[in-house]
């Protein structure tokens, strides 16, 4: 599995402490794939591990596995300055934080100031004026922004039917478990990275699915965060009202660490300023053993996810009452109405952020006009998925200031508040929790995706917290359980999910299976 290390690199890693006897489920020469933060900044206190070498064995891993995968967009060349950068802080006792010398993926829809910003789409092939918001904040922590993970382009809002993971300027990304298969979107190279262990953490972001949807479909974790804890400022947008950034990880305790720098008020973006003063510092601190003992979850099946996810949200139950959790089952109200007024308030409310956006960059198209242009004028924008039918219905959406436009937005924040609010209320829950995705999909440019997937959608309008972690699979694809709860409860979902996690330890590593085993 891969290439031999060159020598010197060799000599790093082993002396980094980072070469084990190898495991069956993982590279022969060393295991990420288990490796949690905490762990490894005990070994870099200790003097067993550097950021360099930590750095080193990443890029290593993602040489020899991504051309499989292909979510990794563009390396950042300053990694290993960034990582040397680090080792002296270590050193010298100035250590920024657990997550100085972590080697983080981004999204390539959040700026950065020394790569190229692209949201996948050739159009964008700059560099954008300034690091996003949550950038700075990674940086200022000490992370290692290891590179550009490759996402469904334009965050899957350009075709009316597109196919995940696949993006003009990287390509196809690949799910690792089954690589004809596909690894959901829009985060589809962050979920896929993380999975494969081409990074200790990545970025994503999402409006409707796109952070949790990858992550379950991949085997790994996913946090959606509450609208207004992350800054936006420096993402490339499709709406305000809904639009939010958030960490994916292999455990839930490197998800929390990371939501912990992540998260803060900016005066750049005005939905932070709503962010309480009670939220934790630290969300690490939350995640203790015996949370659901005596906690009431709420399970919403979704059968329409098919019979093969319905037995394993079965085991899911099973589990969360050997914990000693109550599971009452329950279904959401009002989500055939939510499903009517998602989508053309996100048209209006497209055409109006990705303009604003389009007009801090130094460089290229202006408008959303200019884009819908580019795409008719390249032929490599067609190669996966011709159209861009979105584009056109937003150029053609009502306005931001149209009274139709604002009152149905305003019942569908409502009403996607109440569904969790009142099912909360009702069932004196602390918790909903419901399947994140079917089993992956085979990715096929003429079909596109396969995604009916409602179980996101309550919290992404709201704009509530959804923290997804393996549930179990089908075949040797992962299925993913999302726990939601009321805004701002980020925290209490994260301990939820740790915990669930410790009673049901059940994420394997992928196996780069090239196409399901024959029945």
């Amino acid at each position: 599995m891969g290439r031999r290390l060159p020598a010197v690199l060799a000599a790093l890693v082993a002396a980094a402490g980072l070469v084990t006897a190898p495991p069956a489920s993982a590279d022969p020469y060393f295991d990420l794939d288990r490796a949690d933060i905490p762990s490894l900044q005990h070994r870099m206190a200790a003097g067993q591990l550097t950021a360099i070498a930590l750095t080193s064995a990443y890029l290593a891993r993602i040489r020899a596995l991504d051309p499989k995968v292909n979510a990794v967009l563009a390396l950042n060349p300053s990694a290993l300055a960034q990582a040397a950068a680090s080792d002296l802080r270590h050193r010298t006792g100035r250590i920024r934080g657990p997550l100085d010398g972590i080697p983080v993926l981004v999204k390539d829809n959040v700026d950065t100031r020394d790569q190229n910003t692209t949201a996948g789409s050739r159009a964008l092939r700059s560099r954008p004026a300034a690091d996003a918001t949550l950038i700075t904040r990674l940086r200022d922590a000490g992370a290692v922004i290891l590179g550009k993970a490759n996402l469904s382009e334009w965050a899957n809002f350009r075709a009316a039917k597109p196919t995940s993971g696949w993006s003009g300027v990287g390509g196809q990304t690949h799910n690792p478990y089954v690589l004809d298969h596909n690894p959901c979107g829009s985060s589809a190279g962050s979920a896929a990275g993380v999975a494969a262990s081409l990074a200790q953490v990545a970025i994503g972001s999402e409006t409707d699915g796109s952070i949790v949807c990858p992550a379950g479909m991949t085997g790994t974790v996913g946090h959606k965060p509450s609208l207004g804890l992350v800054s936006r400022h420096g993402v490339v947008p499709i709406s305000a009202e809904q639009d939010t950034a958030g960490p994916i990880a292999r455990n839930v305790v490197d998800t929390a660490i990371t939501l912990s720098v992540l998260q803060g008020r900016d005066p750049a973006d005005p939905a932070t300023l709503r962010y309480p003063s009670t939220q934790p510092a630290d969300y690490a601190k939350l995640l203790r053993p015996g949370v659901l003992r005596g906690a009431r979850i709420g399970l919403w099946r979704l059968p329409v996810l098919g019979p093969d996810t319905d037995a394993v949200v079965s085991n899911v139950k099973a589990s969360l009452e050997k914990a000693g959790a109550t599971v009452v089952e329950v279904n959401l109200p009002y989500q055939d109405r939510l499903s009517e007024l998602e989508f053309p308030a996100l048209l209006t409310e497209f055409h109006r952020d990705i303009d604003a956006y389009l007009a801090t960059r130094p460089t290229g198209p202006r408008t959303l006009a200019d884009l819908v242009a580019y795409n008719r004028a390249d032929p490599l924008e067609r190669t996966c998925f011709a159209g861009q039918e979105l584009f056109e219905q937003a150029l053609a959406a009502p306005g931001p200031d149209d009274p139709a436009y604002r009152k149905n937005r305003a019942e569908l924040t409502d009403l996607a508040r109440r569904s969790l609010d009142e099912t909360l209320a009702k069932y004196r829950l602390d918790a909903i929790a419901s399947p994140t995705n079917p089993p992956a999909w085979k990715t096929d440019c003429a079909k596109g995706d396969n995604d009916v997937i409602p179980s996101s959608t309550p919290a992404a309008v709201a704009g509530y917290p959804a923290v997804t972690v393996p549930a179990g699979s089908v075949g040797p694809l992962p299925v993913g359980i999302s726990f939601m709860g009321g805004q701002w409860a980020d925290g209490k979902m994260l301990a939820i999910a740790a915990d669930y996690t410790r009673v049901a330890p059940v994420r394997v590593p992928p196996k780069f299976l090239p196409a399901l085993p024959a029945r």
